[in-house]
């Protein structure tokens, strides 16, 4: 989806402020700003939900991480910092940097992924959300020890559809599993003793991004459990160190 070309041309030199010119690759495969190269991935059982295993390299996410380190967030006792509003500068360009890689970025969907409407289900996030301003005004920051993880559940309905999330320094594995109807909250449905019939698993490695959209976004519930023995992929425990993550999203505007 294309923006308009003054829109483009400001997308274009914020990101090259930001991430720098890698035009000097090699590679022939398409690439965005100054040669950066993007591959979304659909998560065949749920619609709405789509990967960019590559989002950052290792220097951009170093960058990332050393700017979360300046804002003087973490201590031993605080491991999450909330922004509402005006953004980081940093936080701003990444916003900008997801919004380009959703543009250019090359998409794969399996042809076992049932697209009803073919439009917006082969766009990693639907034109409506991709264009609104600004894209994201809400953001988290975590830093996990390891055996630190998240709790399954969805976000609060406060926050608008369309929530991107970074994850870096450890890889680990996220775990998708349906709302039961009635159920309260994801916590609550866990404490009841209710049992999953089915849980998604998606590998992500550091600078990968998600993005949650429609059903991915409402109708399950994402976690990480990082105890021993439960990061596990391809039949071999994922080893554990510190991991951080940033979470975008846009708050609904107030009914008043």
């Amino acid at each position: 989806m294309a923006a308009g070309g003054g829109d483009e041309s400001h997308l274009r030199s914020v990101l090259l402020e930001a991430f720098g010119d890698s035009s000097d690759s090699e590679s022939d495969a398409p690439a965005g700003i100054g040669g950066k190269r993007w591959r979304w991935e659909a998560v065949a059982e749920i619609r709405g939900l789509w990967l960019c295993a590559d989002f950052l390299s290792a220097d951009e996410q170093a960058r990332l991480l050393a700017a979360i380190q300046r804002e003087g967030w973490f201590s031993d006792a605080h491991n999450q910092a909330m922004r509402f509003g005006d953004l980081p500068s940093w936080a701003v360009e990444l916003s900008a940097l997801i919004r380009e890689a959703i543009c250019v970025g090359d998409v794969n969907v399996r042809v076992d992924v049932e697209l009803t409407n073919e439009d917006e289900d082969s766009c990693p996030l639907p034109s409506d959300l991709l264009w609104r301003e600004p894209l994201f005004d809400q953001l988290i920051a975590n830093r996990y020890k390891p055996g630190e993880g998240i709790c399954a559940h969805v976000d609060l309905m406060r926050f608008d559809d369309g929530i991107a999330i970074v994850s870096l320094e450890s890889a680990c594995v996220m775990h998708f599993s349906q709302v039961k109807p009635g159920g309260g909250t994801a916590c609550d449905i866990l404490k009841q003793g209710d049992i999953e019939s089915m849980k998604v698993p998606v590998h992500l490695n550091p600078g990968s991004l998600v993005l949650m959209s429609g059903d991915a976004r409402y109708l399950w519930k994402h976690e990480i459990n990082r105890k021993p023995g439960a990061q596990l992929w391809d039949g071999r425990e994922l080893e554990q160190g510190c991991r951080s993550s940033v979470t975008l999203r846009k708050l609904l505007a107030s009914p008043n």
